[in-house]
């Protein structure tokens, strides 16, 4: 799956090389949009939703109905095809608001926080169907602040922060960046001043960066270092809280690119 920025060009953005401004109505024909905000009329059924969507799209009589009935298919529907969405789950109707996107076969297709609010299976179940749709041959073009689903999902992404890109490049590509190892440190009150001068001058050590309730070491060998690091601390009687070695992962690459955490990561890691 591709999720990219396609550069400007005199002055103005293009999508599927189209220019947006000069050719908006040839860029609207050719994209599909999935909002996090899901719409869907509460009394109609999910196949009365769909037929309504390829009418809208110019796709009528049998046509319209057959496109329906892949659409179901395609987003394992069929079977609450008859029943009005205010009955589906939360689940059931963002894979319905995908399909009403996918209506017109899009080249590019947007989509805005996917997963927002899901249960774990119904998150696995959309990454499925985006997978899916990418296979087919369209471009997905993703924003999500869920650092595991990016991972997962995208073969390029980019990191915005205050409306800039701070960081660009594949997930592992970024990830390779920041170093062998990250040892974290949580400050549990303890000065982060401090403890980033007690550790000042490690053996291996590649950067620092300072959170609001951790410290991130990049190292060459977190495992070797941690009697170390505690050996320091202890020296000079900065008291902290769990110290954990892993591999970077994207949050560290957010926090490396922006300073702190994303907003929600730890509820993140804290799914099951």
């Amino acid at each position: 799956m591709l999720c990219t920025l396609l550069p400007p060009t005199s002055g103005t953005a293009t999508v599927a090389g189209l220019d947006v401004v000069s050719n908006a109505a040839d860029v609207r024909r050719r994209i599909g949009v999935a909002l996090q905000e899901i719409g869907l009329d509460p009394v109609q059924t999910g196949r009365e939703l769909l037929e309504l969507q390829c009418g809208l799209k110019g796709i009528t009589g049998s046509e319209g109905r057959e496109r329906t009935q892949e659409l179901l298919e395609l987003v394992g529907l069929t079977d609450a095809a008859e029943r009005r969405t205010k009955t589906y789950s939360g689940g059931m109707k963002r894979r319905l608001d995908l399909a009403s996107a996918l209506v017109h076969s899009p080249e590019v297709l947007f989509l805005d926080e996917p997963t927002t609010g899901l249960d774990p299976a119904s998150r696995v179940t959309i990454w499925q169907e985006v997978r899916r749709i990418n296979a087919d041959g369209a471009t997905v073009f993703l924003t999500t602040q869920y650092l595991e689903e990016a991972d997962k999902l995208c073969d390029r992404l980019a990191i915005i922060d205050g409306g800039q890109i701070v960081a660009e490049g594949t997930p592992e590509q970024l990830k390779a960046e920041m170093g062998h190892d990250v040892v974290s440190v949580s400050l549990n009150g303890a000065s982060a001043a401090a403890t980033e001068a007690a550790l000042t001058g490690l053996v291996g050590l590649e950067r620092v960066v300072v959170a609001s309730d951790a410290l991130a070491l990049y190292v060459e060998d977190g495992a070797g270092l941690i009697a170390e690091i505690v050996r320091r601390l202890d020296r000079d009687r900065i008291r902290v809280g769990p110290i954990a070695v892993a591999r970077p992962s994207l949050d560290d690459v957010f926090l490396n690119a922006t300073g702190r955490r994303l907003e929600g990561a730890q509820d993140e890691e804290e799914r099951p």
